[in-house]
């Protein structure tokens, strides 16, 4: 088989549903655009679906289209590398609610032929896990040999051992948790109130005049953006060293680096984005609560399952701390659930998970090849 055709780039596909949401609401028909990469084997067992983060998508381990840039996870992503394509067929499919081409605000509404915006139902989670579900319904992969994600994939992969735990073999959750912080939340809303107080949000129907709220969408994620470093990360980058000056300007122009770099961080992040995805996919992890279905009570989302999890923290992580995993390995200790647990340390805060750390890659290597004996 050529290389093109073991990474199948670009799929698509409409699945007629209808999906039944959390809110009371259904979606249909929903529209599933996503990655693969690798070879099925014939008896359809060695699939694993990596979940994406908030401003992720399913280019995992190929070429951006918008920004031209590698893949998000290319450094654990591909032959040879701890999620191996040459051993397993690996599929990223781009959430509901986002903007790569699954449905969302920005896709047509088949009752109006117009862009949904805020028309469009508010999702949860476990609706875009129940969604996955489907999907993979549809490729005819009915068990998966592992489930990983990070930061919100983490969330989605926690997630499916509780929905669908007789499909899934092994989970690995990274830099995540089992709810969303109240900090979390506020963080959110001082996002989400910067988009909707851009002039240009117009409620959400700004798709007709190709005029989006950028300026709002920057600012939204300039102040997530910090919470994904560490302090120690930031001042061992930029401390106060002035950009491209030698003295203060006195005025209210990126004087320091750190400004200038999270202005950057806004201004890129504007051209591959929707402002109202990002309203809709935060509001999505703020409602997270694995343990609320479960009368609160964490342990039993787990309640006798075969699942083998590893989870994975790190020191620096203010926006998931290690509390957070370690909250996850006491229900699942508690459930009688096979965990293994690690805290990595990193000066770079949540960002961990995103770059090259060796010991980070020795850990999920070794986990995944133990699940094939």
């Amino acid at each position: 088989m050529s290389e093109d055709a073991r990474f199948g780039l670009d799929k698509h596909v409409r699945l007629l549903g209808p999906l039944p949401l959390d809110s009371g609401a259904s979606l249909a028909p929903m529209e599933f655009a996503y990655e693969t990469y690798g070879e099925l084997n014939a008896s359809k067992t060695n699939a694993i679906l990596i979940c994406h983060a908030l401003t992720g998508d399913q280019y995992v381990a190929s070429t951006h289209p918008i920004t031209g840039k590698a893949g998000w996870w290319e450094r654990m992503v591909g032959p040879g590398k701890p999620i191996d394509t040459e051993r397993h067929f690996i599929i990223c499919a781009n959430v509901l609610g986002s903007c790569l081409g699954s449905s969302g605000p920005a896709t047509i509404n088949p009752a109006t032929d117009e862009p949904w915006g805020m028309d469009f139902p508010v999702l949860t989670i476990a609706d875009m896990v129940r969604a996955q579900a489907m999907l993979l319904d549809h490729l005819g992969i009915t068990k998966l040999h592992a489930v990983i994600g990070g930061s919100m994939g983490g969330m989605q992969a926690v997630s499916w051992t509780a929905l669908y735990p007789e499909r899934v073999n092994s989970a690995v959750i990274i830099a995540s948790a089992a709810r969303h912080s109240a900090q979390n939340i506020a963080f959110h809303e001082v996002g989400r109130q910067a988009i909707m107080a851009d002039p240009r949000w117009r409620s959400g129907a700004y798709y007709a005049d190709d005029d989006p709220p950028s300026s709002g969408l920057a600012v939204a994620r300039m102040a997530a953006h910090i919470t994904y470093l560490s302090e120690a990360g930031l001042t061992e980058k930029f401390g106060r060293r002035l950009q491209d000056r030698e003295a203060k300007t006195f005025g209210f122009d990126a004087d320091f680096q750190v400004e200038s770099y999270l202005r950057h961080q806004g201004i890129s992040f504007v051209d591959r984005f929707d402002a109202n995805s990002y309203l809709y996919i935060t509001r999505a992890m703020d409602y997270f609560d694995l343990a609320e279905a479960h009368g609160g009570v964490l342990a039993n989302a787990f309640k006798g399952s075969k699942t083998r999890f590893c989870l994975i923290s790190f020191d620096t992580d203010w926006l998931y701390p290690t509390s957070e995993s370690r909250t996850m390995v006491h229900a699942l200790n508690a459930a009688g659930a096979e965990v293994s647990f690690m805290e990595l340390s990193s000066p770079f805060g949540h960002d961990s998970f995103l770059l090259e750390n060796p010991e980070m890659n020795r850990i999920v290597d070794g986990f995944l090849k133990a699940g094939e004996v």
